[in-house]
């Protein structure tokens, strides 16, 4: 008998009971649910931006420049007359979609270089760990990226890769060591034994039994990708004016600082809260997925 029909013979609808679950989950862990709230915000303000805002977020009004918060413009206007608020709200889109894009690419690459240096081991395992990986670690990630979009010129492509090349490498490192581990457990040598090749066995048996710690680190990488994003925006190196960026408004207020502070303040917040809210959630999937924090929680 399904869980779904025991269900329904108590009287509960599988509906109900996740709810109470999710409910119960949320009470336990009252950062992660706010994590999860923030990033459903700001996911709906990324997709959903053209309709969320009030105003054209690159319409220059200069009558109206650097006015305060007020009923006509909830966040005020920068140096230009143009709504903050829809600034913020379209920034998010490109947070959203660079930290994305950033997470998927560095974590494809470290999927694959991770375990064919953790199945083979040997000589390719020396190369891609004591060479390859201590090459890209020798130099700072966000360094590598600057130098990249310098030669290449600004731009979500050239951003994307910029961040990736050095993303990668943390991913390759985790999954090395989860394949390092798995590959001489039983169901492997079984799956060997009934004659699977080296492709099923990593796909079907190796990686959907090590993907929990790389869930937990991909959900923190998102925080640092967008955080890098707003750092090359902030150094003139992200998505080319006037595309609203909240790195890019940093920098164009950081001169307006003292005489008009809300050019300052809501981008800065904006970044904290998206970073903030990957980070609860990146915290509570490692508690979650962890069994012996989810026997002292009493999950």
């Amino acid at each position: 008998m399904s869980t779904a029909e025991v269900s329904l013979r108590r009287g509960v609808s599988p509906s109900s009971g996740m709810w109470r679950k999710l409910t119960r989950h949320a009470r336990q862990n009252v950062l992660a649910a706010i994590g999860v709230v923030l990033v459903i915000v700001f996911v709906i303000f990324a997709v959903f931006a053209p309709w969320i805002a009030a105003q054209d977020p690159a319409a220059i009004y200069l009558p109206t420049r650097l006015e305060s918060v007020s009923a006509a413009h909830w966040f005020g206007t920068d140096e230009l007359g143009r709504d903050m608020l829809s600034r913020v709200i379209y920034g998010a889109r490109i947070s959203m979609l660079v930290g994305c894009c950033v997470v998927a690419t560095s974590l494809a690459i470290g999927l694959v270089i991770g375990s064919i240096a953790g199945y083979y081991g040997g000589a390719i395992d020396r190369f891609v760990n004591v060479v390859l990986m201590n090459a890209f670690l020798s130099f700072p990630g966000i360094l590598i990226a600057i130098a990249f979009v310098a030669f290449r010129g600004p731009g979500i492509f050239n951003l994307v890769v910029a961040l990736s090349l050095g993303g990668w490498v943390g991913y390759a490192r985790l999954v090395r060591g989860q394949v390092l581990a798995a590959r001489e457990r039983e169901f492997v040598e079984a799956a060997r034994a009934l004659g699977a090749d080296d492709f099923r066995i990593i796909t079907r048996h190796i990686l959907p039994n090590i993907i929990q710690p790389v869930i937990v680190q991909a959900a923190i990488g998102m925080a640092g990708a967008i955080l890098a994003e707003a750092t090359m925006s902030f150094l003139g190196l992200g998505v080319p004016p006037p595309t609203a960026s909240w790195g890019a408004m940093l920098n164009d207020g950081r001169g307006y600082l003292f005489s008009a502070p809300h050019l300052v303040l809501f981008p800065a917040l904006a970044v904290m809260l998206a970073v903030l809210s990957f980070n609860f959630i990146g915290d509570a999937l490692r508690d979650y997925l962890d069994p012996r924090s989810r026997i002292e929680a009493g999950l």
